[in-house]
C-alpha cells in the first residue's frame, strides 16, 4: 500500500469517540425539552432508533428522527441536542476508544498531519477535542453542519483542497467513511471495534482496504505504508 503522502483524516463519532455514551443521553433531554415545550408529541425514539442515525448528516438525522417537524423545529431539537452534549461532555459522559490518544500522539510525533472530517457540529467536535486534551494534534477540524457539505465526500474534498492534500488515508467506521476515502483518492482503514456498540450494518467496511479490530493497530498499518517498518 502505497503512503502517497504523511496524512490521515480521522472520523470522530465510533472511530475516535464512544459517542453513544454522550449521544443517547443528550437526545433523550432533548426530546423530553420538546414534549414540555410542546413541540414534539408521540413517543420519543428508541436508543436503537436514535443509534441508527449517528454518522448521518444533521438534515438526514432529523428527517429520520423528526419526520413530521417543521424547519423550525428540527433547528430548535439540533441546538438543545448540542447543549445536551457539550453539557454531558462537561460532565465527562464519554471516552475515547482504547489507545485512541496515545496512537494520534505517535502520528504526531513521527510527522503525520492529522485531520478530523465529521458529519457533527463543530461546537461539538472541538468539545470532544478540548476535553480530551487533543486539539493540539490536529491541523484542520471539519464539521458538515459547518460547511453545509450534503456528503461526507464533499466534505473531505473541501478539506482537501483548502490544506493541499493529495493524498493519504481515511481513517472511519462507517460506509459514508470508505465512500468519502475513495472518492478523493485516499486509502481508507475501516476501524471495527469488536464488544463495542456498532452503528450501521454489518458490512458497512467490506471496501475499506485495511480493516482493524482496535484503534492502535492503524499504526503499523500506517508506518509501513511510509516507509517505516517499526
Amino acid at each position: 500500500m502505497n503512503c502517497g503522502e504523511k496524512t490521515a483524516v480521522f472520523d470522530m463519532d465510533g472511530t475516535l469517540f464512544q459517542s453513544e455514551k454522550v449521544a443517547l443521553p443528550a437526545f433523550r433531554r432533548a426530546f423530553r425539552r420538546l414534549k414540555e415545550e410542546g413541540l414534539y408529541r408521540g413517543d420519543s425514539p428508541s436508543d436503537e432508533e436514535i443509534r441508527s442515525v449517528f454518522g448521518m448528516t444533521q438534515e438526514e438525522i432529523w428527517a429520520r428522527l423528526l419526520p413530521e417537524a417543521d424547519e423550525k423545529t428540527r433547528k430548535i431539537a439540533d441546538r438543545w441536542t448540542l447543549e445536551e452534549e457539550l453539557a454531558g461532555l462537561r460532565r465527562a459522559e464519554g471516552s475515547l476508544y482504547p489507545g485512541v490518544a496515545e496512537t494520534l500522539h505517535r502520528l504526531k510525533e513521527e510527522g503525520w498531519r492529522l485531520f478530523i472530517a465529521s458529519n457533527g457540529l463543530r461546537p461539538y467536535l472541538d468539545g470532544v477535542l478540548e476535553t480530551f486534551r487533543l486539539a493540539p494534534l490536529f491541523s484542520g477540524v471539519y464539521g458538515a453542519g459547518d460547511y453545509e457539505t450534503e456528503t461526507k465526500d464533499e466534505l473531505v474534498r473541501l478539506l482537501m483542497e483548502e490544506h493541499g492534500v493529495s493524498g493519504g488515508f481515511m481513517v472511519g467506521d462507517r460506509k459514508s467513511d470508505v465512500e468519502a476515502g475513495k472518492a478523493n483518492g485516499l486509502k481508507v482503514i475501516g476501524c471495527r471495534y469488536p464488544g463495542y456498540t456498532r452503528f450501521g450494518r454489518a458490512d458497512e467496511l467490506k471496501d475499506a482496504d485495511v480493516v482493524v479490530d482496535r484503534f492502535p493497530d492503524i499504526l503499523p498499518v500506517l508506518l509501513k505504508a511510509c516507509g517505516d517498518p517499526s
